[in-house]
């Protein structure tokens, strides 16, 4: 037996896998545990959580991977700093120290914080280094469906690569192309979504979801002068623009002046319309390179699969414009594709690249739905709950599936917390707020009194994969909820010419098809198909909802408030629960009525979490 342990840490997302002979036993991201978001710590809960899974202790692992090479990042960071003199002494001031003390040594350091969970390893023999991008790489291809595959990574940057092209085949996989920092179409992207007022590494996803409400007015200008794209999707980027190569912020005056506005600053001004029209440009821009990009490996390497890794294989509209293109026979991507999947891709890489061990190929993936993380039998709910003083029902589990869909087809909003926790930043309903998507006040609803963010957050519909056709316009599964497609035409409600000519955000309240809380303003939904075989229980639900309404869709979103990681623990949903507008909750087989709760458990939410 062979146990490889995976880490990722020290940027953002860090998190543990354990493989025990090439299979994925557990994967968990440190934020999880530590309750704060994005956590770059060492994941130390993390990897006590994947060793106490698979019942050893870290001596009993045999080798210990870190999924990317500190030397040549710091390489990386020299010669920028080099390169940009005399800008950037203050940041260079400012990072140099860090890397001097820990991040250049980060052996030594890993070595130090792995002893920690076991007096008895004494080996730093054990450590080895990936590549940040071969770990993306190997994060997407070798848990794939695939023998052979086109494997595109993008992100905002590695020790040097920003975006990559590498092939996989059976057991292994040979990067092939190569585009280095400072051009970056993750960190371009990035660039706006602070210009926009979102936190960098973090609202990427808003710029995302804001995009759908302006019109990609700044394009040209965008194209014109920010970036210079060639026909097969490779790009450069203008660096007087900009000022994250060396600078202590993203953007600058000149990019200021480019586009008429300072920075939004979150706290003080509001969205307008130019933040829609600038969020919806830079989507266009960001979706053109990555179908360029797609179109061109295809016709170099005549592969008929594709497999995306990186930040920027988050972007599921962008995802969906390249299943839509057509240009590839299938499509697969991780569902950790972040930072946080990188623990997981350089294990993978040990196993199958360095050590040369062979590869069965699963037809469906390797990820078991993504679900890995920790879990919590009847008992332990049970008696977490005791403690609390919480008031609940145990209910067999029919029983339990029948008041649940009813409760949701009447709008109430549930907590649903089940099984194992999810690997990455999606739900996919084992830690998830559920709704009725029937409900035109939904996303409304769950978006301010529930999850206190911005009202025009999309939600998104989980769906029986059986059903897909009938509601959505796409034939693929997607079970990671990283495909964006329109609402089938059948259920769509058009706008008005008076509808389409509101202002964005006024255009939620109009109703634009039979399942309004999750169809976005373009009519568009991120859609995840469930699985009998990967969430039964969760396929129960939705069934049952659909023998109640005729409708095989509910809505799905993270179980948190903004600036909270997803919960983990009954106890963490528990407070989620008190703390916000939630109506029901239900762990395991146990329900819990918010009616009947004691009214001092009630907790302030709304300020528990620092702001994403």
């Amino acid at each position: 037996m062979k146990i490889i342990l995976g880490i990722s840490a020290f940027y953002h997302d860090s998190a543990a896998t354990i493989l025990i002979d090439g299979k994925i036993i557990a994967a968990a991201q440190e934020e999880r545990f530590t309750r704060k978001k994005h956590d770059s710590s060492y994941p130390f809960n993390a990897i006590e959580f994947v060793l106490n899974y698979a019942k050893i202790k870290l001596n009993d692992v045999d080798q210990i991977i870190f999924f990317e090479k500190p030397f040549l990042k710091f390489e990386r960071l020299l010669e920028t700093y080099v390169a940009f003199a005399p800008r950037g002494f203050k940041s260079f001031c400012k990072a140099m120290p860090i890397w001097l003390k820990e991040k250049l040594y980060q052996k030594k350091l890993l070595f130090s914080e792995l002893k920690k969970h076991d007096g008895d390893f004494k080996d730093d023999k054990k450590i080895y280094f990936s590549e940040h991008h071969l770990s993306h790489a190997a994060s997407a291809f070798f848990p794939s469906p695939f023998e052979e595959a086109i494997i595109l990574t993008a992100d905002g940057v590695g020790e040097w690569a920003t975006t990559t092209v590498a092939i996989g085949k059976n057991n292994n996989l040979e990067i092939k192309k190569e585009i280095h920092f400072p051009h970056s179409l993750g960190l371009l992207y990035s660039a706006f979504t602070y210009y926009a007022g979102f936190k960098v590494n973090s609202g990427e996803y808003k710029l995302m979801g804001l995009a759908p409400y302006g019109t990609p007015i700044y394009e040209d200008k965008i194209k014109s002068n920010l970036i210079d794209i060639k026909e097969d999707g490779t790009f450069h980027l203008e660096q007087s623009y900009f000022n994250y190569a060396t600078g202590l912020t993203m953007t600058n005056k000149k990019f200021h002046d480019l586009f008429g506005q300072k920075p939004r600053e979150s706290k003080v001004d509001k969205l307008t319309q130019f933040h829609m029209d600038i969020a919806s440009s830079i989507q266009k821009v960001t979706e053109d390179i990555m179908i360029k990009l797609a179109k061109s490996l295809r016709e170099e390497f005549k592969i008929s699969n594709l497999c995306l890794a990186g930040g920027v294989a988050l972007n599921c509209v962008a995802n969906g414009k390249i299943l839509k293109e057509k240009i590839f026979d299938n499509i697969w991507i991780q569902p950790a594709a972040g930072d946080a999947g990188g623990s997981l891709g350089a294990a993978l890489a040990l196993w199958h690249i360095e050590q040369n061990n062979p590869r069965k190929v699963n037809l469906s993936d390797d990820m078991k739905g993504s679900f890995l993380g920790p879990e919590y039998t009847q008992k332990e709910i049970e008696e977490q709950l005791e403690i609390i003083g919480a008031k609940y029902k145990t209910l067999d589990e029919d029983e339990l599936i029948e008041k649940v869909a009813k409760d949701i087809s009447n709008e109430k909003a549930i907590g649903w917390f089940q099984g194992r926790m999810e690997f990455g930043p999606r739900a996919l309903g084992n830690r998830s707020i559920l709704g009725d998507p029937r409900s035109s006040e939904m996303q409304k609803n769950l978006n301010l009194k529930v999850k206190y963010r911005e009202s025009f957050r999309p939600f998104a519909p989980s769906i029986l994969k059986t059903d897909l056709k009938n509601w959505f316009d796409i034939n693929v599964d997607s079970p990671y909820m990283l495909m964006v497609a329109n609402i089938s035409k059948n259920k769509i409600i058009e706008m008005n010419k008076e509808q389409k000519n509101l202002f964005g955000i006024d255009k939620l309240n109009v109703k634009r098809s039979e399942i309004p809380a999750v169809t976005h303003v373009d009519y568009s939904a991120r859609i995840q198909t469930v699985h009998e075989e990967t969430n039964p229980k969760y396929y129960k639900l939705i069934k049952k909802f659909k023998e109640k309404t005729n409708c095989p869709v509910i809505v799905n979103t993270s179980f948190n408030v903004r600036g909270e990681p997803i919960v983990n623990t009954p106890l963490d949903a528990f407070n989620c629960f008190m703390g916000t507008e939630l109506d029901i909750l239900v762990i395991g087989n146990c329900y819990l009525d918010k009616e009947s709760q004691d009214s001092s458990l009630k907790k302030d939410y709304s300020k528990e979490f620092e702001l994403d």
